[in-house]
């Protein structure tokens, strides 16, 4: 079987694919329909004998006979074969009750997905197995341009998208398997990483990373709740599992030997002092310091090794950063332009009060040697600074995603060094809000769905979820803190957005930040007629008045421009002086809603607003709270949450003389 990726071949084959702008795509689009169900296939086509003999012995073959919307990744009787080779076994009478159902789920997804609708990353819901399915694609031997999931398998050309009455059937030419074993163990299997390795176990940080799950939680006592959000009635789910997870970053051998000459744990550990001595001069004189104590977690290579460790999965390399969902429709961003700004998040690593900002470089002005719509850590690459990060790399000749997280490759050091924490992050950290809560990633929580299809309460394009007390950590809840999830036609960021209601009190940590310094808090949401009146505090301490999210830009009083893009870069900056003022500024030029299928940005609409909180003083060891209170008296306690900026005076301090802070 030869793989060859060929991404052109791919976009000839999807342009074909898409000639309407429905957002119902016509089934005939997409496949044949022969009106049976799942079982009936599976029973009535002998190539597929093995695979439902597995399904009647999971005790699953009821369910495919019943309706619903399922993929069925069928792998064929010649793949069980190979399956069975690989593990000594002749017959499928040798494989356990647990073998088959974990079989059996591995290759049923709950929701309906063609080969059109299938983009390079990950399967945007995850298996029956809770795992989530790579996609790639490539050539099959009859050079037939195919999807490949998990790498190994591929979805057979002539049996592609043949629809039954519950789903549709995706039969494929190998078994897929999933890695049972915990991040840490997949990693030592892999020799190119060996001395990254030998420092994860040397500073005892390896034995923080068997974390999975949280076998106390349980969701039944919490219901279904109904709510009605602007011109919305919608339902939401408590989340049905509390997994834990983990995402590493980890330089080969090579990088350390042919870069820096580094081949031993000791030479390493010379390197971490060169870089952590420098921000933290205070552990020098301190006898944790020294080489022998490598598990005191303030000693440089603990440090070292722990900023290379996210403390959520976020189960793909395409998930890094917000990404572009595949559908019927095409590409469908999630509403950030991608000419205008690099998609980017921002992590909390398991070294304490540190984050990495990872970006997907696509702004071609900017590219300088890096490569575009590749992933980098810690890149700034600007008008004031020329720094090219870390790229990272899919991990292709070993698994690499584990139950409870995943590795990547970076081609040169990850390190919060002087020059990270004094320019790289020195500036404007935007963050959605699901980005700062790690179970909301760990869980497929964030940006789940479809963003073009709207609520169904079957979630057939997606779930909205409400989170109950304890169940994010460092979070109190009283009233109800909800997830709802992205739709492309709202005034959001990236198109999701939490919601506060009910008699709602509602605090949680604030990330991190690089630096000691003046920093402006701020807050975006889009106000409606339907939202209310919350009182911001900042550790407990009232700031300012209210914020009345009845209320838009247009109600501040002054005059605004009806159309901001068309003004002079002076006339912009008086504008913003305005309403700097004021404490707004109006939402982000490089983010966008569709309206009428046009890319409409959320800083020409007066109801996307960004309201600054605070501006505060704040020490990058310390941590500090935002606590949101209902105080409405309207009927309406709806308080929206859409993201946070967190903004050092070096950006939003620029005196008129200066270079103004950038209106993206």
């Amino acid at each position: 079987m030869r793989k060859r990726i060929y991404h052109i071949v791919w976009a000839v084959c999807l342009c074909l694919c898409f000639g309407a702008c429905s957002d119902e795509p016509e089934a005939e689009n997409f496949y044949t329909y022969k009106g049976q169900m799942m079982s009936e296939y599976l029973k009535s086509n002998a190539q597929f004998s093995q695979y439902a003999a597995i399904v009647e012995r999971a005790g699953l073959m009821k369910l495919l006979s019943a309706y619903g919307t399922y993929t069925c990744f069928a792998p064929t009787n010649e793949a069980i074969k190979m399956f069975l080779d690989g593990r000594g076994l002749s017959d499928i009478n040798q494989l356990t009750d647990a073998d088959c159902d974990t079989i059996a789920r591995t290759h049923l997804v709950n929701n309906v997905f063609s080969t059109a609708e299938m983009g390079d990353g990950v399967l945007a819901t995850a298996n029956m197995n809770r795992r989530y399915i790579e996609i790639s694609h490539g050539i099959d031997e009859d050079e037939n341009a195919v999807v490949f999931l998990n790498d190994d398998a591929h979805i057979i050309y002539s049996l592609q998208d043949d629809s039954v009455d519950n789903g549709i059937m995706q039969p494929i030419d190998r078994v897929l398997e999933s890695s049972n074993r915990m991040v840490v163990d997949l990693m030592k299997l892999n020799p190119k990483i060996s001395l990254f390795m030998e420092a994860l176990r040397a500073t005892g940080v390896s034995d923080s990373l068997y974390l999975y799950k949280d076998a106390t939680w349980d969701p039944s006592p919490y219901p279904r709740w109904y709510y009605s959000s602007d011109i919305n009635s919608e339902s939401a789910t408590v989340p049905e599992e509390m997994l834990y997870g983990f995402t590493v970053f980890v330089e080969p051998d090579s990088i350390y030997r042919e870069k820096y000459g580094i081949t031993n744990l000791e030479q390493l550990y010379q390197k971490a002092c060169e870089i952590y001595d420098q921000v933290y001069p205070e552990d020098v004189a301190q006898p944790y310091h020294s080489f022998d104590q490598l598990t005191d977690r303030r000693n440089p290579l603990n440090r070292f090794v722990s900023y290379h460790i996210l403390g959520c999965n976020v189960i793909s390399k395409e998930k890094l950063t917000p990404y572009n969902v595949l559908n019927s429709n095409g590409l469908v961003d999630i509403g950030i332009e991608t000419t205008l700004n690099n998609p980017e998040d921002w992590y909390e690593t398991l070294l304490s009060h540190t984050m990495v900002n990872v970006q997907k470089l696509t702004v071609g002005k900017f590219l300088g040697a890096g490569i575009r719509n590749a992933h980098y850590v810690n890149r700034r690459y600007d008008n004031e600074f020329k720094h090219e990060g870390a790229r990272v790399d899919k991990v292709t000749e070993y698994k690499s995603a584990a139950m409870n997280g995943i590795y990547f490759y970076v081609d040169d050091l990850v390190a919060f060094d002087v020059k990270t924490q004094m320019q790289v992050q020195n500036k404007r950290i935007r963050m959605d809000f699901s980005t700062l809560f790690p179970e909301m990633i760990t869980n497929g929580i964030r940006l789940n769905g479809n963003p073009t299809k709207g609520y169904d309460e079957a979630e057939r394009y997606g779930k909205n979820f409400y989170f109950p007390q304890g169940y994010l950590k460092g979070v109190k809840v009283n009233g109800y803190l909800l997830y709802r999830r992205p739709h492309n036609h709202y005034r959001c960021f990236q198109g999701d957005e939490l919601n506060l209601q009910g008699d709602y009190d509602v605090s949680f940590r604030l990330p991190p930040v690089p630096s000691e310094g003046e920093y402006q808090i701020r807050l975006g949401y889009a106000p409606t007629d339907t939202r209310g009146i919350g009182q911001v505090y900042f550790d407990d301490m009232p700031q300012g008045i209210p914020i009345d999210m009845t209320k838009t830009l247009n109600d501040l009083g002054v005059p605004l421009a009806n159309n901001y893009s068309l003004l002079t870069k002076d006339e912009k900056a008086a504008e913003r002086k305005v309403l700097k003022n004021l404490n707004f500024y109006r939402g982000p030029m490089g983010a966008y809603m569709l309206q009428s299928g046009a890319h409409y940005y959320l800083g020409l609409h007066t109801s996307s607003v960004r309201r600054i909180i605070c501006t505060v003083h704040i020490k990058p060891d310390e941590d500090h709270y935002l606590r949101f209170r209902n105080v409405s008296n309207n009927g309406s306690s709806e308080l929206m949450l859409d993201f946070i900026e967190i903004v050092p005076r070096s950006v939003y301090g620029v005196t008129d003389e200066g270079e103004p802070e950038d209106d993206l």
